[in-house]
């Protein structure tokens, strides 16, 4: 780390800090890392009032946090869209003022995008594409423009705006160094795993960062739809073709996708489409997706939906994906149908399984708990019943009873209401529960089939047959160390010398400090 990090680091978060402070939006934030009274709470506000002058001006149309986000640049509206995932970290308030941001930015000019597409690509413009047209959207991270293939087909190009790479790294470390250093300055703070939260958010960027990884999704999700389609989901949602040979890290070309928007209900019915029927394919997709393939659209805004002319859905821009390992998906369907049945046991007794809440949690006490979740949601009617919140309102009760949280579950929660926001777009009275419980129940059966039996034995059959020429050498390992003698124990320290060694650390420690500093 070159000695100038630090400093580096603690102006871009002056900067952050500033910008949110010109818009008051830290309140709700400090309270959840446990600045909410005494001198901490004073010395967090003075820090902020200092840091103000430094933030850049937010457009003053927008909403405070919003506009102060945007302003900070695209690494910032990015941190603050998943944020807005994250009500367990930021809170309910912050998680819903984060909600609208929106990943719109102004294009770069086309002569860039041509440059980079033919470095990316080694050939000239006019060889790639028979035609290349302006920018259409413009997000954080890339743009799109249209475009057309020597052989006459239409395709979408997407570009990842110069110098991107940098700036999320800038701001990705200097996050990180507030992280650790929140850390250590409020140790209550831990519990919200600001470390953790920066590294996922790191982690997620580097995949958008790379197209070929968008790409590779885009194609899995695809053919998922192919065999949805086969076992008989009619219009399951679906992806544009992949054109692999004019794909690179900064280069996407997919097949360009007409149709309807999710938003134009209107112009969708003048169709001919029936927005009911349309309505329960985008739950039971989404629905499969998380289920039966564990590889999910975690972006399924309205933005993000194309309905073309004969009522089937096309899903755009993979960058943010979900996946569900095997168990999680069967604790979740079980807990979904539980619920359908209002099996409130059952779905507390699903919770200790899974291990999600801890063995000593009183189960009656929760059942209760569940009970007093569901029953209200039940007693709305139908226009009203919401899956996302049921489980926003689900993870509030297992923490209180000791649940850790699940990021992927939160993920899947932050996606199911944008699924049924689009949903009720197309028909406003949809029933959720009738729409989710025989896509459901159906996995459920084939999770307990002979065949699925079959093919978990054949498996694990497999993963002993990889073990076994093995189990020799393993078993004589476990022998000879179980015969070895056990090590003496360990020599008693000198206390005064530990802390004349603690002391010293130190002093090096506030040295290199007041070195680097």
């Amino acid at each position: 780390m070159s000695w100038l990090s630090g400093p580096r680091h603690l102006w871009r978060l002056l900067q952050i800090l500033g910008a949110l402070a010109r818009a008051d939006a830290l309140g709700p934030v400090l309270d959840e890392a446990g600045f909410k009274h005494g001198k901490r709470r004073w010395a967090a506000n003075l820090a902020l009032r200092a840091a103000a002058p430094f933030g850049p001006k937010a457009d003053p149309d927008s909403a405070p946090l919003v506009g102060a986000l945007t302003s900070l640049g695209p690494p910032a509206v990015k941190f603050g869209q998943m944020l807005a995932t994250r009500p367990d970290i930021v809170g309910p308030e912050t998680a819903a003022a984060l909600a609208p941001l929106q990943d719109r930015m102004p294009p770069f000019p086309e002569a860039v995008a041509v440059a980079v597409i033919e470095e990316e690509l080694g050939r000239p413009l006019g060889e790639i594409y028979a035609e290349f047209g302006p920018a259409v959207a413009a997000a954080s991270i890339a743009q799109v423009h249209p475009a057309r293939l020597p052989d006459g087909r239409r395709v979408a190009v997407k570009v990842l705006r110069p110098g991107i790479e940098a700036l999320f790294k800038r701001d990705i470390d200097a996050f990180a160094f507030g992280a650790r250093w929140l850390e250590r300055v409020a140790p209550s703070s831990r519990r919200l795993k600001p470390t953790a939260v920066v590294e996922n958010f790191a982690e997620t960027t580097r995949l958008e960062l790379d197209l070929r990884l968008e790409a590779a999704s885009a194609s899995e999700f695809a053919e998922n739809a192919q065999k949805a389609e086969k076992s008989g989901l009619e219009g399951a949602m679906d992806a544009p073709d992949v054109y692999w040979s004019r794909i690179s890290k900064r280069v996407l070309t997919m097949e360009w996708v007409d149709g309807f928007s999710a938003r134009d209900a209107e112009a969708i019915r003048a169709a001919g489409i029936d927005l009911p029927k349309l309505a329960q394919t985008t739950i039971q997709s989404f629905l499969r997706q998380a289920l039966h393939d564990g590889f999910f659209h975690a972006d399924m805004h309205q933005g993000n939906l194309r309905v073309e002319r004969d009522g089937r859905l096309m899903a755009l821009d993979f960058g943010i994906m979900g996946r569900l390992d095997p168990m999680t998906r069967r604790f979740y369907a079980e807990i979904l149908i539980a619920f359908l049945n209002r099996d409130y046991q059952r779905a507390a007794q699903v919770h200790r399984e899974a291990g999600y809440i801890p063995a000593t949690a009183d189960l009656g006490a929760f059942s209760q708990a569940l009970r007093a979740v569901g029953e209200p949601i039940f007693g709305l009617g139908a226009e009203k019943i919401s899956m996302g919140k049921l489980l926003s309102q689900l993870f509030e009760v297992t923490a209180q009873f000791g649940m850790e949280t699940q990021p992927q579950l939160i993920l899947l929660q932050k996606t199911m209401i944008m699924v049924e926001g689009v949903a009720r777009g197309f028909a406003p009275s949809i029933n959720m529960w009738h729409a989710a419980q025989p896509v459901a129940e159906q996995w459920m059966r084939e999770q307990f089939s002979p065949q699925t039996a079959a093919r978990d034995l054949a498996r694990s059959a497999r993963a002993l047959s990889l073990i076994g020429p093995r189990l020799p050498e393993i078993a004589e390992r476990f022998a000879r160390a179980a015969a070895e003698p056990s090590p003496p124990p360990p020599k008693p320290r000198n206390p005064a010398l530990d802390w004349g060694l603690a002391a010293l650390l130190g002093g090096a420690l506030v040295a290199l400090g007041g070195w680097i500093f």
